[in-house]
């Protein structure tokens, strides 16, 4: 790395550290610490709710489906854009309007309040480890972009730096530094892609060799590079990569169950609510954070894939030892890799971090929330104005912070596991927020199997899914597994296929099915209309949900609360129950 690009990206770090250590001295307890005192505006929040949500997985997803599938994979922020509205107009008015809500921290402390402290335990040990692993995938994702972006950034370095950095503002600095820092995050992301990445990148298509600084502020130079740009555009890819219809039900339907009800359950988007002023200021909030993810966000993102494909078909990787088939979420590090010259480079790695750390800052805070407020207090009486609740909060946060970082340096297979829990949380608590805040009857019994049962069946069903083939796999193997599933025509000649010919029938099988193989069992099926595992999970916790509480309904709130343990939650129903 040049030392121009190494001093601007030294420069931004140090900024992000200035913001954690300006507010580790103004935090004055858990309530500063995990909802900003509950005090913070609208564009704070809005700006960090869409840096969280967007950002972490921007740089490669969005990347990835443009490159993929052109213009259609901006649908996949459109489900964003629908959960946030839908949360501005149901959910938040139900918790930020609530005051039995008012000195809450975490989400699950709203279990404990329609239901039980066992209830309330079990989400937030799912949670805390749903976001624990998730902080880990950030760190990791972001450290395999950067160390594969720019030459001479070795991926140990890459994830010392990336997860230091982030651990220590977010220790020093709670939920203000997660905000404040979210805002700056996204303004750079913002200004790298709009000023640097998707310019330079579309002018580079054209066959720009160099830039040249003079030419970029001369319009006839402009309109004639342009011209040439969307020329190459137009005969490279095929014409439905520049069509918003290149795209089948069963995707947006898959989409729209996996996003759309993590605006329902994801902690990171509760403290948020907390830390808005009032109703008013989290809805206000909400829309301008569904407003950036799509359409602005949706089609910078798939339009930098976009141009990232058309640079691969045109041969511009080469010098970077790849041809034209590359892996569609590596396409758009490459392209700017190849595309931009020195100093440039430094603000778009300063980009890269700020997409990657808005979201693991506020995974990191979420996990350390629930292990402080959900699970500690479940078993130790914690005051949240206490100054030594401040300290643990911030012990808490290191230790989650340390070993998520640890965990990103393990084998990817550990990792997975982690990820699986994310999976488990969405499926699992959708259903039972849900009929707590929007159904009058209530039953402990049935949120916790719901939860447990609706989320094991997601989990179970993803862990067994049939994956693409790795280039080193057992290919007959797997294609014994999926021969029920092939063509008529192939079922009995594929024993004659070549290897790659019966490669390419297996990864043809799997795209046209969900394949499920439970070895254990020894059984094989395929998921209908090939709809993701998320449906059937959230399937089965709704059944159980319903039918457990007309079975089992909880008798009084009074004696619900009795079975309870002591802790924060717990203090706060009693207090509001007395008035």
């Amino acid at each position: 790395m040049h030392l121009i690009d190494l001093t601007i990206f030294v420069l931004y770090m140090l900024a992000m550290l200035g913001v954690g250590f300006y507010f580790l001295k103004k935090n004055e307890g858990a309530e500063d610490y995990y909802v900003g005192g509950r005090s913070m505006s609208s564009g704070h929040i809005g700006l960090s709710v869409v840096a969280t949500d967007v950002g972490g997985g921007f740089s490669i997803g969005l990347g990835g489906l443009g490159y993929a599938m052109g213009l259609s994979g901006s649908w996949m922020l459109f489900t964003g854009l629908l959960g946030a509205w839908l949360a501005a107009v149901f959910l938040i008015p139900k918790v930020k309007g609530n005051p039995a809500f008012a000195s809450f921290l975490t989400f699950p402390q709203i279990f404990g309040h329609y239901f039980n402290a066992r209830v309330a335990l079990l989400a937030g040990i799912i949670s805390a480890i749903g976001y624990t692993g998730f902080t880990s995938s950030q760190i990791l994702a972001g450290a395999k972009l950067a160390s594969g972006t720019f030459i001479n950034l070795d991926l140990n370095t890459a994830l010392l730096v990336m997860g230091i950095i982030a651990v220590v503002y977010t220790v020093m600095g709670g939920m203000k530094a997660v905000i404040y820092t979210d805002t700056i995050q996204w303004i750079i992301l913002m200004g790298g892609l709009i000023f640097i990445g998707i310019p330079v990148s579309f002018l580079a298509v054209g066959g720009l060799d160099t830039l040249n600084f003079s030419q970029i502020f001369n319009p006839d130079y402009l309109a004639e590079q342009g011209g040439k740009s969307i020329t190459a555009i137009q005969t490279t890819l095929p014409p439905e990569f520049l069509s918003l219809t290149n795209i089948t039900w069963q995707q947006m339907v898959n989409w729209g169950i996996t996003i759309i009800p993590i605006w329902f359950v994801g902690m990171t988007l509760y403290q948020r609510i907390y830390a808005s002023r009032d109703v008013k200021t989290a809805k206000r909030a909400w829309y301008i954070a569904a407003l950036f993810e799509w359409p602005l966000m949706a089609f910078m993102g798939v339009g930098l894939g976009i141009l990232s494909r058309v640079a691969a078909e045109q041969g511009m990787f080469e010098a970077l030892g790849a041809g034209t088939m590359v892996d569609p979420e590596t396409g758009l590090p490459m392209l700017l890799r190849t595309v931009l010259p020195v100093g440039l480079m430094g603000l778009m790695l300063s980009s890269y971090f700020s997409a990657i750390l808005s979201t693991a800052d506020s995974c990191l805070m979420a996990s350390s929330g629930n292990i402080v407020s959900d699970v500690l207090s479940h078993f130790f009486k914690i005051d949240p104005d206490a100054p030594k609740t401040l300290k643990l909060s911030q012990l808490v946060t290191l230790l989650v912070g340390a070993f998520a970082l640890w965990l990103a340096t393990m084998m990817t297979n550990v990792l997975d596991l982690m990820l699986y829990s994310y999976a488990f949380m969405v499926s699992g608590l959708f259903v039972p927020v849900l009929g707590a805040l929007f159904w009058k009857k209530r039953s402990s019994v049935a949120a916790f199997w719901a939860m447990l049962v609706g989320g094991l069946v997601t989990v179970i069903l993803q862990i067994n899914m049939v994956a693409a083939p790795a280039p080193d796999a057992d290919i007959t193997g797997i294609a014994h597994t999926l021969v029920s599933y092939f063509p008529a025509d192939a079922k009995q000649t594929w024993l004659s296929l070549s290897e790659f010919e019966l490669r390419e029938l297996v990864q043809s099988t799997l795209s046209a099915h969900s394949i499920v193989h439970i070895s254990w069992l020894g059984i094989t099926f395929a998921l209908p209309f090939n709809l993701d595992p998320n449906l059937f999970g959230l399937t089965a916790s709704l059944i159980l949900y319903v039918s457990l509480t007309l079975l089992y309904p909880d008798k009084t709130k009074k004696e619900t609360w009795q079975k309870s343990t002591a802790s924060a939650t717990t203090a706060i129903h009693h207090k509001t129950t007395q008035v």
